[in-house]
């Protein structure tokens, strides 16, 4: 039998040495399950070790987590073939006339990117080499340069198929293709929020974003010879997620369609060599390993956390706080934000979710200044977009936040990390005026996965 300890203590001496061992360079995946097998030697018994096989195998076997490594291998695929270099290239020659055309360009870029990848990595390493010197070169602002690519590439997590809404769904019990429905809109109202943020600081003051030189822009036909270039990958885009919203096969499948598509995409721009398909399949399987490694780890360590109570003194904890559903839901998204510091994304929906989802569900939601509620069935979905949008504000908020290191690691000499830092600040507000917009108007969430699917 192992030693007895209150579940106060339990809480502030399992994420007390989680934090400390993150502050001192330990990789996630081994800290939590190294942790979570400590603990279960030194307070619990000998049946509470059967908690590390019985979270661990229904990952090893869930069949919705193969379509991780397949949207990862289509989106190093098309990475590989060069479209992203081209995509940008035509969406900034059809933008190029405006102010703060460029920025605008790279948010749109992103936004197809994300639609395309769904690994927020691939999209901020190679808008940041390709967007980031081009604003530059044509005298942008560079923290409106730095926080356009930043903001844009964080869609990856939000717009289908993201791999969190795979993750999410998997945990949470939830259908894959409802989520990455429900995610669409948010994902588009945050693009457009982005969009009209460059533009408008353009336009009030114009060094900030100018317009291209006239000698720099191109015709109408030149234009529509351009768009040849970019057809064939959006055609797949449009096919696998077509064939998830249509119905007509799961997310697994239609990882499985889109990764024999990006092959054949990059056959048709003579860039699929034995080369790119390695480099494709290494790429795939150090993420999809790190991916797994961090889903064993930490689902023992909450495990553990769960089976003492943890979840029953979490909810206590709240309730007794006294600020009804929407103010908890409130406190909930700061501590997101907060974890989002100093945690990767995998880390915090394995942590944070098993306890907060079942939170969200026991409590009523009528809305808020009058407005329509969620209805108790809605509450896994609803709550399931909202942690994905706040999970993108995550990757902006320092000091530890990922997207900020991707940029720097490709950024210009002259591009300082405090200037990046600063780029991210205004895109983190417009970031958390989204997520005010779906908790307020649950609708923007809802109205579409009913659309589809009745």
């Amino acid at each position: 039998m192992g030693l007895q300890i209150g579940i106060e203590w339990l809480t502030v001496l399992m994420f007390g040495s989680l934090l400390i061992l993150l502050m001192a360079g330990l990789p996630l995946a081994f800290v939590t399950g190294g942790l979570a097998c400590i603990f279960l030697f030194v307070f619990g018994d000998l049946s509470l070790l059967n908690i590390v096989p019985s979270r661990v195998f229904p990952y090893m076997t869930n069949f919705q987590l193969s379509a991780i490594p397949l949207f990862i291998f289509m989106a190093t695929m098309l990475e590989r073939a060069g479209l992203i270099e081209q995509l940008f290239d035509v969406i900034y020659k059809f933008l190029g006339g405006l102010k703060g055309g460029l920025a605008s360009a790279t948010i749109i870029a992103a936004t197809i990117l994300a639609a395309m990848v769904g690994v927020i990595g691939a999209t901020e390493v190679t808008m940041g080499i390709i967007a980031l010197p081009a604003m530059l070169a044509r005298r942008y602002n560079p923290e409106m340069a730095c926080g356009a690519i930043l903001a844009g590439g964080t869609l990856g997590i939000l717009i289908p198929p993201s791999i969190l809404a795979i993750l999410f769904a998997v945990i949470a019990q939830q259908s894959v293709g409802e989520l990455f429905i429900g995610a669409v809109i948010p994902g588009l109202i945050l693009s457009g929020l982005y969009i009209i943020y460059v533009t408008s600081r353009s336009y009030i003051n114009p060094t900030f974003g100018p317009a291209l030189p006239l000698e720099e822009r191109v015709t109408f036909r030149e234009k529509l010879r351009l768009l040849k270039g970019v057809i064939a990958p959006l055609i797949l885009v449009v096919l696998v997620l077509g064939v998830i919203f249509t119905g007509v096969a799961t997310p697994v499948e239609a990882a499985g369609i889109g990764t024999f598509g990006a092959l054949v995409v990059s056959a048709l721009y003579r860039r699929l060599t034995w080369e790119a398909v390695r480099e494709a399949a290494l790429t795939t399987l150090k993420a999809s390993a790190m991916v797994l490694w961090i889903i064993f780890g930490a689902s023992i360590f909450v495990g553990f956390y769960i089976v003492n109570g943890g979840q029953q003194f979490v909810s206590e904890t709240m309730l007794a706080t006294g600020l009804g559903p929407y103010g908890i839901l409130i406190m909930m998204m700061v501590i997101l934000v907060i974890l989002g510091m100093f945690l990767d994304w995998v880390g915090i929906l394995l942590l944070a979710v098993p306890i907060f989802l079942p939170i969200a569900k026991s409590l009523p939601w009528d809305g808020v200044f009058g407005l329509p509620g969620v209805a108790p069935a809605d509450v896994p979905l609803w709550f399931g977009v909202i942690y994905m949008v706040n999970m993108q504000m995550s990757f902006l908020s320092p000091p530890f936040g990922y997207a900020l290191f991707y940029l720097k690691s490709v950024a210009p000499p002259q591009v300082s990390m405090a200037m990046i830092f600063r780029s991210a600040i205004p895109f983190l507000f417009l970031q958390a005026v989204g997520l005010a917009l779906v908790i307020i108007f649950p609708q923007l969430i809802l109205w579409l996965p009913r659309l589809v699917y009745g």
